[in-house]
């Protein structure tokens, strides 16, 4: 006889789980053929922003740094389909004045300058950077001629081995320099530099990067490396417009990024003081 609490007890068969199994399959396939686009779609959409967010990021870091950047020493080149943008980061700039030893720097020469207002804080605020004046040409063209003195060719630029901070006229010290060109800047201005900075865009590596630490170069370098800014590089465009001297130059930047089939292009335009 048949236990009473085991009577009514009834479980699956095969064929019950089998199609159990068979349904499920069906109703999962019909949802996953609804479903697969939006999804799709999310991730698409959300590799885009990733990469407008990466693309968009370099450029407004380039376009900071241009910003501050010499007067005149913007240039620009392609070497092997990578592209070059070069650079030489002013960190200040101020007036100097000829009643001292600021006469002879234009004529024989001189060992300091000295500035109208204070500039420094404290001494040798700005030890082993450089002073320039009257910044007038970027040396595109390799001839680093008298007449058009350019940072680069070192006509007008000096190496600051010490300064003095005096209230209202400080004192820039250097080895003896003859400033070019002889009559100096018409507005008596003069800036404090650093070594120049390259922007390189290689679509063939897929790297922006940021090169520093290479000093003053008449002819403008092309060699890759640097910190990288951005991968995933597949297209780069610089441009530059120096317009009239004195006036604002344009810069135009066009940077593509792709990935697993998704391409942004952003355009990005910075307007540089050309102003000597």
């Amino acid at each position: 006889m048949i236990p009473r609490y085991t009577r009514f007890q009834r479980g699956f068969t095969l064929v019950e789980s089998i199609m159990v199994i068979v349904i499920t399959g069906v109703v999962a396939g019909m949802v996953a053929v609804f479903i697969q686009g939006p999804v799709r779609g999310y991730f698409d959409a959300a590799r885009r922003a990733e990469l407008s967010d990466e693309a968009d990021t370099a450029l407004r870091r380039i376009g900071r740094d241009l910003r501050g950047a010499l007067p005149n020493s913007l240039r620009v080149t392609s070497s092997g389909g990578v592209q070059f943008l070069e650079f030489i980061p002013a960190v200040d700039g101020g007036r100097y004045r000829l009643d001292t030893a600021g006469g002879s720097c234009f004529i024989a020469g001189c060992t300091s300058l000295t500035s109208v207002g204070s500039l420094i804080t404290a001494d040798d605020t700005y030890k082993d950077d450089w002073l320039v004046i009257f910044n007038y040409y970027n040396n595109a063209g390799n001839d680093c001629g008298t007449a058009l003195p350019s940072a680069y060719c070192g006509q007008n630029r000096a190496l600051i081995t010490g300064s003095t901070e005096a209230g209202t006229a400080d004192v820039l010290s250097f080895a003896s320099t003859r400033f070019q060109p002889p009559g100096g800047s018409p507005g008596r201005r003069f800036q404090v530099v650093q070594a120049p900075v390259s922007y390189v865009c290689d679509p063939g590596s897929g790297l922006l990067t940021r090169r520093t630490g290479y000093g003053f170069v008449a002819a403008q370098p092309t060699t890759t490396g640097g910190v990288t800014l951005a991968d995933a590089v597949s297209g780069c465009a610089f441009a530059y417009q120096p317009g009239v001297l004195a006036r604002l130059g344009l810069v135009s930047l066009r940077l593509t990024l792709s990935e697993a089939g998704e391409s942004v292009t952003l355009y990005h335009e910075v307007h540089v003081d050309n102003a000597p």
